[in-house]
């Protein structure tokens, strides 16, 4: 499970750490595997595990290429999709192109969102992180269906 916001470096090569208290898990789950794109919404980079993103893969293959709203987003998703494999310390190259895409300098926040990590400037990140604090304390929690019923009791 990838959960929790980390602070790391982008080296002088464009590569990040993944931090140690996930690399077991990731070494079973994917082999230290992942793809890396683009994220549609926010100016941010989604790191799939191989296995996860072979999933949503399927997902996309499976959208029409007549559409014009579901070609955009197989050519947004996949053109921008790129292997790429943890080495021996757990380090992972992001390509320039995707650096670029995300305003990545050197500080980064690496984000678990369940089945795949957000990568963020540390800027950018601040900058989103105040502003949904924001909207989620003006809004009422029944604006999305999904949201209907939620509480932060639900853990029993």
């Amino acid at each position: 499970m990838l959960r929790g916001a980390n602070a790391v470096t982008l080296d002088s090569k464009g590569r990040i750490t993944i931090p140690t208290r996930y690399r077991t898990f990731l070494a079973e789950e994917c082999d230290g595997r992942f793809v890396c794109t683009i994220d549609i919404q926010h100016p941010c980079l989604l790191l799939f595990p191989l296995n996860k993103w072979e999933i949503l893969e399927k997902k996309l293959s499976r959208l029409s290429s007549i559409n014009e709203y579901e070609r955009r987003l197989q050519r947004l998703l996949l053109g921008n999709a790129i292997d790429c494999e943890s080495d021996s310390n757990g380090r992972i190259l992001i390509a320039p192109v995707l650096r670029e895409h995300a305003s990545l300098d050197k500080n980064i926040m690496l984000v678990g969102q369940l089945n795949r990590f957000e990568i963020w400037s540390e800027t950018n990140w601040k900058k989103t992180i105040s502003s949904d604090m924001e909207k989620v304390s003006s809004a009422t929690w029944t604006e999305s269906d999904g949201l209907k019923g939620f509480t932060l009791n639900d853990c029993e």
